[in-house]
């Protein structure tokens, strides 16, 4: 319908009367490829290493879900964590796109009683402290970080971890001829774990296989995983890694009762896909196996990484 000659017809909008409107922060900010894995949606500084943020976790993910549907699951906590520092790399310090972050350490405790799912998407609010920043030059190369987890003022996790930023051509010169190597099939579909043993619903979200020993696997992850690998790689992702250490003391002490709440993970060396990579458990030393382990990855008899899981 056009507007009759001679008459003009001016269309107003009240902005502020609109309702806001929520996204997430830039995909790239966080190194996924999909807007649905991004669980950040803003950012304010309130100094210069404290930051403010939200969050949002969806109802229903297809991963990052408790085995029973009714919460979410404590390594969701983990891949926000991970994804703040990125974030705050890149849209606060300034570290560019297309930079490298090599990952020497993670922790998290989480709060199982308000990781509950509810009607809704879960909204966060995060508080974030930067620490010993180390530059080279006026670019930042290493940093610390502590977070918080807030969902409706009472705490849903609380971590934090240490990073390096490196750029593309360091990080190409160091991987050398494995930045064109790719994760091939399952090695051993037939053993892999059920998934009540490790806290998991599907079968494709198992990462371990069975071996000879009860306290010993084969990380052996389904490499079409829409999200362990949800974007290109050439080595198992450190996420990867601690969702084998978390699956590991679930199967290990889920007999006797154990849930995981916590852990610590300290990252050594990338765990490449070119050969195996073994998973060991053993309770921590003067505590009980319904307390926490003592989480070893090993590639080629060297220490890819350690964790403990409380």
């Amino acid at each position: 319908m056009t507007a009759p000659k001679g008459r003009t017809t001016t269309y107003t909008t009240d902005l502020a009367a609109m309702p806001q409107l929520t996204t997430t922060v830039p995909r790239e900010y966080v190194h996924r490829a999909s807007h649905a894995e991004v669980f950040l949606t803003g950012c304010e500084k309130l100094d210069e290493d404290r930051f403010a943020l939200t969050g949002e976790w969806p109802r229903v993910h297809p991963f990052f879900t408790s085995a029973d549907g009714g919460g979410h699951a404590a390594l969701q906590a983990a891949e926000t964590v991970r994804q703040t520092g990125l974030f705050l790399a890149h849209a606060e310090f300034d570290v560019p796109l297309g930079h490298q972050f090599l990952l020497s350490e993670l922790y998290l405790t989480t709060f199982a009683e308000n990781l509950v799912i509810g009607r809704g998407p879960s909204d966060l609010s995060l508080t974030a402290a930067c620490t010993d920043m180390v530059r080279r030059g006026k670019r930042l190369a290493e940093f610390s970080m502590d977070i918080t987890i807030e969902r409706d003022g009472r705490p849903c996790a609380a971590g934090g971890g240490r990073f390096a930023c490196i750029s593309d051509g360091t990080y190409r010169r160091l991987r050398g001829t494995a930045t064109t190597a790719r994760l091939r099939s399952r090695t051993r579909p037939g053993d892999t774990l059920a998934p009540a043993a490790v806290g998991k619903a599907a079968s494709a979200d198992v990462v371990l296989a069975a071996t000879d020993r009860d306290d010993r696997w084969l990380l052996d992850p389904d490499p079409r995983h829409a999200i362990l690998f949800e974007h290109a790689g050439d080595h198992y992702p450190g996420m990867v890694l601690l969702e084998a250490a978390w699956q590991a003391a679930t199967a290990l002490g889920g007999p006797r009762g154990f849930t995981p709440s916590s852990v610590r993970a300290q990252f050594q060396q990338y765990a490449e896909f070119a050969s195996p990579v073994w998973i060991d458990a053993a309770p921590l030393e003067g505590a009980g196996d319904d307390t926490g382990f003592w989480i070893t990855g090993t590639q080629q008899d060297h220490t890819v990484f350690t964790a403990t899981v409380n």
